[in-house]
């Protein structure tokens, strides 16, 4: 079984002897979650850390890393990253590789672009045929790797090359294709949402988040299962509103450079696309959780074999994942092109792949499959983007972009090499 099922396992296990409430509750919750550490089950914690330390490391060195305008310009750059890393969880929860997301992601968007420039289609439909494409081509990957058998690693490196050779078809000689200036596409990485819609926003996050914990702690309480004590659920309600407070905040003062007597727009509010990442966060985080198909993809990645005689159709999990996952990708494709406002002919190529894997595993997702959360991508997302906006403000000159590689590529195999001692040290 995964990790993840072993974890559900325990916490439905009843404890008659352990207090319901109080500090006798607290103690024993901080006991046996530090019994947990110890064993290997860590969680987001070295991801958090990292986060923490190389945050405060760059802040140090730079006055203004954590300026309104660098906070703004680190979520729009982890935004791709993030979203293509959501899809990617679910492919390495089954031990499975993608190598294709980024061209994926490229060639949906240059789709959806050349759709609107030169056919004339409106922009809502030009996006939905992108998505399509982008989940029939993971319906494809899927089917091969589980009806024909053929390994994933081996599929998606021949459509990691394919999909790079149709974009630079679809683009043409012109190198790029660029988005009309009124589109809504770009409007999603380069608008904003207004100030009071942000903190409404915000209130509903938290008391929806609070409301789920609290409904599960009872529930739990009600049906006699282990579950953690009411201050823990308040503290972390409250860390929540804090962090949240902070960068709403932050996201309400004007981060325009350009403003004077004769250009006075302002940039206020945070961008749309944190409200796309929330709710994409918030649907995956509920799929991978709380429904029977979540339980499925864990099972499956844990022991398929195993899974197949419990009655799980393993083929069709299998092949939904790679679904998910280019339906993901397609997505990040498109945010990626609202932040360069254009597509261009080698979209979704180079070290686009490699780095939402990285913020995938650098977050805490095992590249061996049964252990990984929705949130690893959303912290190691952060982390990659906070690197490299870190470093290029560190490191000046023409080789600053190989040292922001290494530095990068040095962090992936940390977080890899310690998933594969924690591994170790579990079994």
């Amino acid at each position: 079984m995964s990790a993840q099922t072993d974890d559900l396992v325990k916490q439905d296990q009843p404890g008659p002897d352990a207090p319901s409430e109080g500090l006798g509750a607290l103690g024993a919750y901080i006991k046996d979650y530090f019994g947990r550490v110890r064993g290997g089950e860590l969680g987001s914690i070295p991801a958090l850390v990292g986060l923490v330390v190389i945050t405060a490391v760059f802040s140090l060195v730079h006055q203004g890393f954590l300026s309104a305008y660098n906070l703004e310009a680190l979520v729009i750059q982890a935004a791709p990253i993030i979203v293509m890393a959501m899809g990617l969880v679910f492919v390495l929860l089954l031990g499975e590789i993608d190598l294709s997301a980024g061209t994926t992601g490229g060639l949906c968007s240059a789709i959806t672009a050349v759709l609107i420039l030169r056919h004339g289609a409106s922009w809502w439909l030009a996006l939905i045929v992108g998505l399509v494409v982008g989940l029939l081509i993971g319906f494809g990957m899927g089917w091969l790797r589980a009806r024909i058998g053929i390994p994933s690693f081996v599929i998606t490196l021949a459509t990691f090359l394919a999909f790079q050779g149709v974009t630079l078809i679809l683009i043409g000689g012109q190198g790029s294709v660029i988005l009309p200036d009124n589109s809504p596409l770009i409007k999603l990485e380069n608008s904003f949402v207004p100030l009071w819609l942000g903190w409404v926003l915000l209130v509903l996050f938290v008391v929806g988040y609070a409301a789920i914990k609290i409904n599960d702690a009872l529930g739990r309480r009600r049906s006699g299962l282990s579950r953690p004590p009411f201050t823990v659920i308040a503290a972390k309600v409250a860390v929540l509103a804090v962090l949240g407070a902070v960068f709403t905040y932050e996201m309400g003062v004007n981060r325009n450079l350009s403003t004077n007597a004769f250009f006075n727009n302002k940039a206020q509010g945070m961008p749309w696309v944190v409200v796309l990442l929330v709710i994409l966060f918030a649907v995956w985080n509920f799929v991978l959780t709380r429904t029977r198909y979540g339980r499925h993809v864990y099972a499956v990645g844990g022991n398929d074999e195993a899974s197949r005689r419990a009655g799980v159709v393993v083929s069709r999990i299998r092949i939904s994942v790679f679904v998910i996952c280019s339906g993901m990708a397609a997505v990040s494709g498109i945010i990626a092109a609202s932040l360069l406002q254009s597509v261009q002919s080698n979209a979704g190529a180079g070290n686009t792949l490699l780095l939402a894997v990285g913020a995938a595993v650098i977050g805490g997702t095992s590249l061996f499959g049964g252990h990984g959360r929705i949130i690893d991508a959303v912290l190691g997302g952060l982390v990659v983007a906070v690197i490299i906006n870190g470093m290029s403000d560190l490191i000046q000159g023409a080789n600053s972009a190989g040292y922001e590689w290494v530095v990068t590529g040095a962090v992936l195999l940390i977080a890899a090499g310690f998933d594969a001692v924690v591994r170790r040290s579990r079994a």
